[in-house]
């Protein structure tokens, strides 16, 4: 991990000092990355003590964005889920930026989410060097390396409060495709965030290398044989000539003349050996075999061979069910949920879904829309609690081009006008601001809709769902939500039951794993099953879809069996302490609350404890599962008191 943070207070305090009054870069007194990212800055035209220039992206914009980057998204979510529930509590946010250092998704402990909204730390900003300076996502970008940087080393002083890490992401070919961002005030600064970050970078890379590379010949390499499904693996992807059109980090760094970035490289040219000769030495049915390097070294592979290629004869398969068969897994309260959902599909009658955080609100809700007549338009979802309040307005409804400072040149439709002849989903909608709520109401009597800016009133036609975890009712009465609004988007209410309250964790289980691990016949260990049904399970089906992941994730080659050692270590401890208080809630992805607040020094702790357990004590092979060196671990021993 590459770092500016090795400055004392004194020495960087002196170092701003001659930077702000005298336009000085001192030498001598901050390390060489500092000076290169402070002089970089200075010569983007930027100032210490002067504000960034904000140019967030437009709502169309940003969707455009977040759409083109959908495959690095959709690879990054699950491991950014993984990275915060090792920093909540310690008022944290994680962030993923693009390559262009724009942020597209961001999600963490509501209240530094507010304080980071105030530096445009958010998605729709961009957070390069050339426009905010000295700061983790931009510098890392930059230096193509992870960086932290940490208070007063950000080159504007208004970022000052702040503690960063972030690590770039490559694509399979070495690209840079953005960073993964830790960051939080800077009072709140860990080293153990570092490893954390890099590992994070590691995963995402590993799962789009997977994802883009899922019809290819693939080969894994190792030095143990133990080491092959880990993200110490070598990996490559290559096509049926035998060139290599994909590699991991571990790859690249390893044979140092594999640059995929000018072309495909020959198989042969990397490993001495053809595809011919590499498809003989590999076991038909799968599995590790000894693979002899150029100049002599033995190595453990493993090879994956994609299915052949359909012949011109098919075998007709069954029809599929519907979307909404698709969710009833035996629970009697959802068989029924979903059976009133099904009789209402297609009918002019607004629905509104009621339940916990993560009970799957918005899986059912594009169940009904796939399931119903309406299938064949478009299923338009809004988060009205993750828009700004400022551009909700013109998100929804529209604006005439020039209709505000900002605008696309060439106007928005909105969200509503791209949801007619389908279905229209408003996530959150407890969460809309009041003077919005207004507006709403009367485009959803009228059914039409003019946009911002003026113009002709347009006719709308869709079916309409909405979804909360609040009691309206109660928000109702409390003035928080209008009455009449309220009536309008309830024709119908469903109640989704918590997972804690259904009869079929099992069915759910297996769906889920079905769905995570395809064409593996994966379970649970007895004892684990057992915690998992004595879990309360806060967070619910998306709790239980990020737990299952990370196991997934952490199973060796030929594991089927998910026991303890394959769960996130904080999670492992809260099911053997099922009465722990409740953990901080986290904005967009819901609430965790089944475990007290941990400090990143205590996570690091029960993480050390853990692995050594699992273990049985032997040091090395914890300090392997936690991607670490022995030396850390004897340190992380001596510091905290640990006996072992």
């Amino acid at each position: 991990m590459s770092s500016l943070s090795d400055h004392t207070e004194a020495s960087l305090t002196r170092a701003r000092s001659q930077l702000i009054e005298r336009g000085e870069i001192p030498v001598g007194i901050v390390n060489e990355l500092t000076r290169r990212s402070w002089r970089r800055s200075m010569a983007a035209g930027l100032a210490p003590l002067a504000t960034a220039r904000v140019h967030g992206l437009n709502p169309s914009d940003l969707r455009a964005l977040v759409e083109r980057e959908q495959q690095f998204i959709s690879c990054a979510r699950p491991v950014m889920d993984y990275v915060f529930g090792h920093v909540a509590g310690a008022g944290n946010i994680v962030i993923l930026a693009c390559g262009n250092g724009i942020v597209v998704n961001a999600l963490g402990d509501p209240l530094f989410l507010d304080k980071a909204a105030r530096v445009a730390l958010q998605p729709g900003h961009s957070w390069h060097e050339a426009e905010r300076g000295t700061n983790a996502i931009g510098t890392a970008l930059v230096e193509n390396a992870p960086i932290t940087v940490h208070g007063r080393e950000h080159f504007l002083e208004r970022n000052g409060f702040l503690t960063c890490t972030a690590a770039p992401v490559h694509d399979p070919r070495g690209q840079s495709l953005g960073v993964i961002d830790v960051s939080g005030d800077w009072t709140s600064r860990s080293h153990h965030t570092e490893t954390l970050v890099r590992i994070a970078a590691q995963m995402i890379e590993a799962q789009i290398f997977n994802a883009r590379h899922r019809g290819c010949f693939r080969l894994s390499l190792h030095a143990s044989a133990e080491g092959l499904g880990s993200l110490a693996q070598i990996s490559l992807a290559f096509d049926e000539a035998g060139q290599v059109i994909g590699a991991n980090h571990a790859a690249r760094a390893v044979f140092t003349r594999l640059d995929l970035a000018a072309g495909a490289v020959a198989l042969e040219t990397v490993l001495g050996v053809t595809l011919a000769a590499l498809m003989k030495q590999a076991p038909a049915g799968g599995g590790p075999f000894a693979l002899r390097l150029p100049g002599g070294r033995i190595v453990h592979a493993e090879c994956y061979r994609p299915p052949p290629p359909p012949g011109a004869i098919t075998t007709r398969r069954p029809a599929a069910a519907d979307a909404l068969a698709a969710l009833d897994t035996g629970d009697p309260t959802f068989h029924d949920l979903l059976t009133r959902a099904r009789r209402l599909a297609g009918k002019p009658v607004p629905l509104l879904l009621l339940g916990e955080s993560g009970t799957g609100k918005d899986v059912l809700a594009r169940a009904i829309h796939l399931s119903g007549p309406r299938r064949g338009g478009a299923f338009v979802a809004v988060n009205c609690a993750a828009l700004p309040e400022n551009l909700i307005e013109a998100e929804l409804f529209g604006y005439r081009a020039g209709a505000f400072t900002g605008a696309a040149r060439e106007g928005n439709p909105g969200r509503l006008r791209e949801a007619n002849g389908g279905t229209l989903f408003l996530d959150e909608i407890g969460d809309m601001a009041l003077g919005l709520q207004t507006r709403l109401l009367r485009v959803l009597e009228s059914r039409e809709v003019v946009p911002l800016g003026g113009g002709q009133p347009v006719r709308l036609d869709f079916a309409l769902i909405s979804a909360t975890h609040r009691d309206l009712a109660a928000e109702v009465a409390a003035g928080r939500f209008r009455a009449d609004l309220y009536y309008r988007l309830s024709g119908m209410s469903l109640a989704l039951p918590p997972l804690r309250a259904r009869q079929d964790l099992k069915a759910v289980l297996a769906t889920l794993l079905a769905r995570l691990a395809p064409g593996r016949a994966i379970s649970l260990a007895p004892a684990l099953l057992a915690a998992f049904a004595a879990y309360p399970w806060p967070g619910n089906i998306r709790e239980l879809v990020n737990v299952l992941n990370g196991a997934v994730a952490l199973l060796e080659p030929g594991e089927c069996q998910i026991d303890f050692l394959h769960l996130c270590p904080d999670f492992a401890a809260r099911l053997r302490r099922p009465a722990a208080p409740a953990a901080p809630a986290r904005r967009e992805t819901g609430a965790f609350a089944g475990a007290a607040p941990l400090t990143l020094r205590r996570l690091s702790q029960t993480a050390v404890r853990e692995a050594l357990e699992s273990a049985a004590g032997n040091v090395s092979e914890a300090a392997r599962r936690l991607a670490i060196s022995r030396k850390t671990i004897y340190r992380k021993l001596r510091d905290s008191g640990l006996d072992w």
